[in-house]
């Protein structure tokens, strides 16, 4: 089963960029498909972006279409998610899944992913 370990959450002005990382092991990450969700106080967990398994195909969520990328290197375990332009309503803990996978499509369901990290605190202050 595959460890996930966030990082680069913080502190950022409206219009600033963070990049997230999500770092993965015990498993062949080139098998698993990746998503970063996000969970604000007192709301559901959804979703933000999702990746397929070689990096192919791609999905957002609308409210951060244009502003936030996601993408991975296959070579380095690794899944990151740039966020540009940030917003106050971006403001959540943002968690990295991963499920694996004979496909090469993204899952953007969190009911999808069996596996998940500890979360990363982002906070945009206006």
């Amino acid at each position: 089963q595959v460890q996930l370990v966030e990082s680069g959450g913080g502190l950022v002005q409206a219009g600033g960029s963070l990049r997230l990382s999500c770092a993965a092991s015990g498993g062949t990450f080139s098998v698993h498909a990746m998503g970063w969700f996000r969970q604000a106080p007192g709301k559901e967990r959804d979703v933000v972006a999702a990746i397929s398994r070689v990096g192919t195909s791609t999905y957002y969520t609308d409210s951060v279409k244009g502003r936030f990328t996601i993408y991975r290197d296959n070579a380095k375990n690794t899944v990151y998610l740039q966020m540009n332009s940030l917003k106050p309503e971006d403001t959540a803990v943002y968690y990295c899944a991963a499920r694996w996978t004979p496909t090469v499509n993204p899952y953007v369901n969190a009911n999808d992913y069996p596996n998940w990290g500890q979360g990363t605190q982002v906070t945009v202050s206006s």
